[in-house]
């Protein structure tokens, strides 16, 4: 038996991975294009059954004139298929793109993929929520509630890590780091 080792994320000061991605628009976003404009705030979310990402998300909505005046653009990144995403821009009017992270390759870019235990699946099955089905081929696999600013030059100066997924940053703390 192998014991995955738990994400911890990167760090302040790390380089952050370039990738691409589509968004809910069909449009590719690639992170080294957005960051010729300005910084990227970066939010990794569960899925839109999530309650918190939800809140936190459509917080983050409510706030992005005040996010882009500081230069910044937003991006959300989820493991669930495009319907989820739908629903996810549907329930908190994000405007800002929401992208699918295909294959997990960005979660375990920034090293926030976990994969979800099988008593928690049960669990949630047993609740009416199939994350396979959510996330398709993405499986069992989560992202840790995670959030980072990243600089013009690649760097990560701002981040948000926390296991716990009812805990978020609040947008006054994000902005206060842009």
């Amino acid at each position: 038996v192998s014991a995955q080792s738990a994400p911890e994320g990167l760090f302040i000061a790390s380089k952050a991975p370039d990738f691409k991605a589509k968004d809910q628009y069909g449009t590719e976003i690639r992170l080294k294009d957005l960051l010729n404009t300005g910084k990227v705030l970066l939010v990794f979310y569960r899925g839109n059954w999530c309650p918190y990402c939800n809140k936190a998300l459509a917080r983050l909505q409510d706030s992005l004139q005040l996010i882009k005046d500081k230069g910044a653009t937003l991006l959300a990144v989820s493991p669930e298929k495009a319907e989820g995403i739908s629903k996810t821009t549907e329930n908190t009017k994000a405007e800002f793109s929401v992208l699918h992270d295909e294959e997990l390759k960005i979660m375990k870019a920034y090293d926030v993929a976990f994969e979800v235990p099988e008593n928690t699946i049960t669990r949630y099955k047993n609740a009416g929520l199939d994350i396979e089905k959510n996330n398709g081929k993405n499986g069992k696999y989560l992202p840790v509630p995670a959030v980072y600013i990243i600089d013009q030059e690649s760097t990560i100066r701002y981040r948000f890590f926390e296991t716990d997924y009812k805990k978020r940053p609040s947008v006054q703390e994000l902005l206060d780091n842009l």
